[in-house]
């Protein structure tokens, strides 16, 4: 008889139960929930409350037992066609274009000064930060006081060389100026900081190529700093906007928005509508807060259009 073939082993696959894989979601998650729960906590429900409230009738009743009756868009309806609308918008716009030009034009000469060694530029750099490092209550009354009318720094200098008083900050005419210098002050430190940064990132091979090729400091900066800047340019200029567009601090503590609505921007009068009396109104202040942020997100959605037609 023939022997008996041997058995064959049969091969059976096990299905992968991927514990690894588990663990490493588990752990991802693990690392992700705080930071989702601080987004939902701090900006997704501020938000979803900001539009609730902007689209019903509040009152102080209502508020506290929320049951305010649901309006649409009339809150909306009632600050566009209010006699601040006009003016606060204007001032919006002018405060937020002065202060971003003056600061990122004054922060890339500085920039351009301290990319230079020399001694005591370290030093230097760490003194123009002070103004970004102070509270901002601290920086607003400080202003304050240089500002006064009577007793303050400015007007002393003014009178010194033969000028005459300028009440910086209870005149129509000055208010809105007298927050604009105070704000370029503040900002200043920030586009120094990112545009001496981004100097830094330029290779010095193309300082010295230039220079071979004849090139002066006004061509080189046209031709070689500015076209290399662009991209930190433009983080610079959108982070400034999207900051200086909500600014309130600064001008509350200084003018409150006065005299009048001469320094009255969207921010300033999003808070007077909604806690700046007795009767407050809370959907019309929500409603002006939420034209602030459309108006950011519309820069913001121009910005990444703009980088990718760039990068095309």
């Amino acid at each position: 008889m023939p022997p008996a073939a041997a058995p064959t082993k049969t091969l059976v696959k096990r299905r992968p139960t991927r514990p690894h894989h588990r663990r490493s979601a588990l752990t991802a998650w693990a690392f992700l929930a705080p930071l989702v729960l601080y987004l939902a906590l701090f900006y997704v429900y501020p938000l979803y409350r900001n539009v609730e409230l902007s689209l019903r009738d509040y009152t102080v009743r209502s508020f506290v037992q929320n049951d305010a009756p649901f309006a649409g868009l009339k809150n909306y309806g009632e600050v566009l066609q209010d006699a601040t609308f006009g003016p606060a918008l204007r001032n919006t716009l002018i405060f937020t274009l002065c202060s971003i030009v003056a600061q990122y034009v004054i922060g890339l000469a500085l920039a351009v000064f301290f990319n230079r060694s020399f001694r005591l530029s370290a030093t230097l750099r760490a003194l123009f930060l002070v103004p970004w490092l102070l509270p901002l209550i601290v920086s607003a009354s400080t202003w304050s006081w240089m500002l006064n009318s009577e007793s303050g720094v400015v007007n002393y200098l003014l009178r010194a060389v033969g000028g005459d008083n300028v009440n910086w900050l209870t005149s129509p005419e000055w208010s809105l100026t007298a927050v604009v210098i105070a704000n370029i002050w503040i900002g200043i430190p920030f586009n120094l900081v990112i545009l001496y940064s981004g100097l830094q990132n330029i290779p010095a091979e193309l300082y010295e190529a230039a220079a071979l090729d004849g090139a002066g400091l006004w061509q080189t900066f046209r031709r070689v700093t500015f076209p290399l800047l662009r991209p930190v340019t433009a983080i610079t200029l959108l982070l400034g906007f999207v900051y200086t567009l909500k600014v309130f601090d600064l001008i509350w503590i200084m003018t409150k928005g006065g005299p009048g609505s001469s320094s009255t921007t969207l921010a300033t009068w999003s808070y007077q509508l909604g806690f700046g009396s007795m009767l407050p109104h809370f959907g019309p202040g929500a409603a002006v807060g939420n034209l602030l942020i459309v108006i950011a997100l519309a820069f913001g959605l121009l910005h990444i259009h703009t980088q990718r037609r760039q990068e095309e």
